[in-house]
């Protein structure tokens, strides 16, 4: 089995999101899937193999499969793209069909996905108030002009914009409480930003549930942002600019473009570079 590791959403030759990719003539079972997840030790691992029309994506984190991440399969599009050839290439999840674009010109590898659809509501008082505890914030902390709401393209995400960088800058928690809330509430991840401007957000995102503190890129989260910001009415031009990882070591840029149709996906784009 052929392991590729490929950093995600890269900024230049630094930082981005680890991803584990294995393009094959078909899937692992399961438990292999699995194993190798957990030995990789990424916060993501994808999994694809030919159908003849598509190919055929599974995620796996090191304690559990996702129904989709965004880093991981901007990794797998530089990779594809890499052994095939430049190109768009039809993915069918477990609970959705997408595309990834993918673009390789040496080592400067670049990709773009197209989520599933996206879908946002407000969050109930009570799963807010247990994330603000878990946080150590308080509802004077938040951004009042982004409400906290679950926010998915693939999977829930709780949006928690907070109203300094500052505070961003200070997220803790203690991993085991929020792998409980995170499990409990089906959520894929926290979503905690910063807004610096109308195109220009700052963001954090833990991922308790996968057994990751925190993840420096999220493309996943980035298109469920999008699409949020889009029901929100947000005024900018349909794309924002994502920065990530700034507060781990491992800064990572993401962009985010939607269209005016409600629920329509959203499209994520960033760099990819090699790490072996």
């Amino acid at each position: 089995m052929n392991i590729e590791r490929i950093a995600a959403f890269c900024d230049g030759e630094t930082g981005g999101n680890p991803a584990g990719v294995v393009v094959g003539d078909s899937l692992p079972d399961v438990a292999t899937m699995q194993r190798v997840a957990a030995e990789v030790g990424y916060s993501e691992t994808a999994f694809a193999a030919s159908t003849g029309e598509a190919w055929r994506v599974r995620y796996f984190a090191p304690q559990m499969e996702v129904a989709f991440c965004g880093h991981a399969t901007i990794a797998l599009g530089a990779a594809l793209a890499a052994q095939f050839g430049d190109g768009t290439f039809a993915l069918e999840l477990n609970h959705a069909k997408i595309t990834v674009e993918g673009r390789c010109n040496g080592q400067k590898m670049t990709a773009a996905l197209q989520s599933p659809p996206t879908r946002s509501k407000p969050a109930t008082e009570a799963l807010v108030r247990e994330a603000l505890e878990l946080f150590g914030w308080t509802t004077e902390d938040l951004d009042a002009r982004i409400p906290a709401a679950r926010a998915s393209a693939g999977g829930d995400n709780l949006v928690l914009a907070l109203k300094s960088r500052a505070l961003l800058a200070g997220m803790r928690y203690e991993i085991e409480a929020g792998r409980r809330l995170a499990i409990r509430e089906n959520l894929a991840t926290f979503g905690l930003i910063w807004a610096e401007s109308a195109t220009l957000f700052h963001a954090r995102n833990p991922f308790p549930a996968g057994g990751i503190y925190e993840d420096p890129a999220t493309g996943s989260a980035a298109a469920a942002l999008g699409g949020y910001l889009r029901d929100l009415a947000w005024p900018c031009s349909r794309a924002i600019d994502i920065l990530q990882g700034e507060d781990m070591g491992m800064p990572s840029r993401l962009r985010a473009e939607w269209t005016p149709e409600k629920g329509s996906s959203v499209r994520v784009i960033g760099a990819a570079r090699r790490l072996e």
